[in-house]
């Protein structure tokens, strides 16, 4: 029990001491908590004290920024000021002295007028504005009359001889220059015409001349470049048009292009013409290949970055030299056709044909596309115009009105012609084909060709058969046949023809020469053969006859000495006559001959044989003897000589 109550005073006395240091730590909290209250009064005073003391400092570093700012604003204007009297300064002083120093003048000038065009707020923006614009104006007109200078200075027409020296070798001209003596190294388009030539031709290498110095482009560019960007670009094309045009124009004049309208081409004789439409021909490549296309090169560096305005400039400084050149081209094309031309139309034909790419590409641009139709326009007229000229050749030759007929039946010129017109369309099988596809009708170009060449010959035939009926002699009739058509065979055979007319055309004709040889023989020989013949040598009691039982037994001698003069009558008039008739061929000659001796010989020395005794026994033998075989195969031999012989000789 005691125990007991021990322990509960002891656990009092512990609670009794827990409670009192609650208290103390309560106490301490309370005094802490104050002294903080006290602190937080304080600094709240303190910043209220200073708020003041922050807000002018903030302001001051404003104000400092902002003179910063308005420093640095100054200077920028003071320094566009200074350059803008930097550019003033070159530009009163002019282009001439230093052009690329005043070029970045203008450029300045520029630069300051957005400078001050972006800030308006400045209060002199605009009356600088104003200023340096009319400075800019200022400056422009005198880089016009700068670049009309510039441009006039290096602007001269070129020497021919420059211009030939970019030609392929083949084409330069061994002396002389072509607008006198015609294509260079005498080529003549309708005489000397190769395919292979054009195929050489068309490959070729052609180098345009230098027409402006490189050295100069760039600085002419530049000018250029200023003058468009100020607007000028009608005053520019002005005077470029007004430079370059001239100096092309005087550059072909030296080459020798004439200016020559249609009347001038309708009262020209053919001849003279002729020469003239080589030289065009000629002309027309150097113009292309050479002069135009210098002359774009030249557009197209000085306006590069201003596609539309190069087009421009070139189309108009070249319109008036190419409606020169194409002027002559039609003015050909519409003068009045005739067969002699078509080979001329055609090379003009083929050359407008080898230039229309070249012509497409250097006369790009829509400003370009008048003298490109132009052009298309004048290669159609001419194809046209070579087509329509077939159709006449054929109508002239079948109707040639030439009343005279060859006297000798040799091969008429007609045929001569006719067939040297049919190997020239051979020589321009190519341009032919290109020709037909301008008025393709369905066939193909090669059986077109053929077409032609098969009407034109059947043409001459028809004309050759007319021709003949003029001779009296059914002999030289069919000896001028044969002449004439065995020259067609012979040509086709030699030329490309062949391939086209084929074989069965050319047996075919072989044959029918055969049969006017036949006809030939028949008509010339047959009235002379039967005087070498036996029938009615029997005798009729008249003059004496033989009866030794030989072969002359019964024939009358009178008989026989009048059939031996009767063939030196007929003989000599054959010699005569057709001594001075003509095959020119000498194969087919040598070969009538052998036709007429195989005949003739076998029955004259049968016949001499076997009557000569008759009358080598009588008077006078020689008197109806006169020729041996062998004399008669040595006259035989000047048959068809074209000689003028009276009397054979023995």
């Amino acid at each position: 029990m005691g125990i007991a109550v021990a322990g509960m005073d002891s656990l009092s006395d512990r609670a009794s001491m827990m409670r009192e240091a609650l208290q103390k730590s309560q106490t301490i909290t309370h005094n802490v908590v104050s002294i903080l209250g006290s602190f937080d009064s304080r600094l709240s005073a303190l910043e209220t004290a200073m708020r003041p003391t922050q807000i002018r400092t903030h302001a001051i570093r404003k104000a400092h920024e902002n003179i910063d700012k308005s420093l640095k604003s100054a200077e920028v204007i003071l320094a566009q000021f200074d350059l803008s009297r930097q550019a003033e300064a070159k530009i009163l002083k002019g282009p001439h002295e230093d052009l690329e120093g005043y070029l970045g003048a203008i450029d300045q000038l520029r630069s300051n007028i957005r400078f001050f065009s972006s800030n308006k707020n400045f209060k002199n923006s605009e009356g600088v504005i104003n200023h340096s614009n009319t400075l800019l104006a200022k400056a422009i007109s005198k880089l016009e009359d700068e670049f009309k200078q510039r441009l006039n200075s290096y602007s001269k027409p070129i020497e021919p001889d420059r211009l030939f020296d970019g030609l392929p070798n083949s084409l330069r001209p061994s002396s002389g220059s072509p607008g006198n003596q015609g294509e260079p190294g005498g080529r003549g388009p309708s005489h000397n015409h190769s395919e292979h030539q054009n195929v050489d031709l068309e490959t070729a290498v052609y180098t345009p001349p230098t027409l402006i110095p490189p050295r100069i482009m760039p600085l002419l560019h530049d000018l250029a470049k200023q003058m468009v960007r100020a607007g000028h670009n009608q005053q520019l094309l002005k005077i470029y048009k007004g430079t370059r045009s001239l100096v092309l124009e005087e550059s072909l004049r030296k080459l020798g292009v004439e200016k020559l309208g249609k009347d001038d081409v309708q009262k020209m004789q053919w001849e003279v013409l002729e020469a003239k439409i080589r030289n065009w021909i000629h002309f027309m490549r150097i113009a292309v290949k050479l002069l135009f296309a210098g002359e774009r090169k030249v557009c197209d560096e000085m306006f590069e970055g201003f596609d539309s305005l190069s087009d421009q400039c070139f189309a108009e400084v070249t319109a008036s030299s190419v409606s020169v050149l194409l002027s002559f081209g039609e003015a050909i094309a519409r003068r009045k056709r005739s067969p002699e031309k078509l080979f001329v139309l055609l090379d003009m034909y083929e050359i407008m044909r080898e230039l229309h790419s070249e012509i497409e590409t250097i006369f790009k641009g829509k400003a370009c596309n008048e003298i490109r139709e132009s052009a298309l326009g004048l290669t159609k007229r001419l194809a046209q115009t070579a087509q329509e000229t077939f159709g006449d050749f054929e109508e002239a030759v079948e109707k040639d009105a030439t009343k005279t007929a060859v006297p000798d039946g040799t091969v008429r010129p007609l045929t001569s012609n006719v067939i040297n017109y049919v190997k020239f369309l051979f020589d321009y099988q190519s341009t032919l084909t290109q020709l037909f596809q301008e008025f393709e009708t369905g066939d193909g170009t090669v059986s077109q060709l053929a077409s032609v060449t098969m009407r034109i010959m059947q043409a001459l035939q028809t004309n050759l058969d007319g021709k003949s009926k003029q001779y009296r002699d059914p002999a030289l009739t069919h000896l001028f046949l044969m002449n004439n058509i065995h020259y067609m065979v012979r040509s086709v055979r030699r030329s490309e023809a062949k391939d086209l007319l084929g074989d069965d055309w050319v047996q075919r004709h072989r044959r029918i020469v055969q049969q006017h040889a036949n006809q030939y023989k028949r008509n010339a020989w047959q009235k002379i053969l039967q005087c070498l013949s036996i029938q009615g040598l029997t005798s009729s009691g008249g003059g004496s006859s033989v009866g030794d039982g030989g072969n002359s037994s019964g024939v009358s001698r009178a008989l026989i000495k009048d059939r031996f003069k009767i063939f030196n009558m007929q003989f000599e008039e054959l010699h005569q006559r057709q001594s001075q008739w003509t095959v020119p061929d000498t194969e087919l000659r040598e070969s009538l001959r052998l036709a007429v001796a195989e005949v003739l010989l076998p029955a004259y020395r049968s016949f001499l044989k076997r009557f000569g005794p008759l009358v080598e026994n009588g008077k006078n033998p020689q008197k109806y003897v006169k020729y041996t075989a062998e004399d008669l195969e040595r006259l035989l031999g000047e048959f068809f000589e074209g000689n003028n012989i009276n009397e054979p000789k023995r």
